[in-house]
């Protein structure tokens, strides 16, 4: 039976969207930091980070005992 789409191209595809995926999971991450500013109400938002937040995604020390999050964007 013939297909409209090339069976081969199909871990093509699959790669490509998880990619595309991360990539975008990367930049939506990337734009809620705490240094990234998109209104004008508080213009220094990564001074509301306290000594014992952690801003990272990961903390192999495990030293921080709590996770930074914004309230809104």
């Amino acid at each position: 039976m013939r297909n409209w789409y090339a069976i081969e191209a199909i871990p093509l595809y699959a790669v490509i969207g998880l990619a595309v995926g991360g990539a975008t999971w990367y930049l939506a991450r990337l734009a809620r930091g705490p240094t990234v500013v998109w209104t004008k109400n508080n213009p220094t938002p990564w001074n509301d980070v306290k000594p014992d937040e952690n801003t990272k995604l990961m903390d192999p020390s495990g030293k921080l005992s709590k996770s930074w999050s914004r309230d809104r964007l």
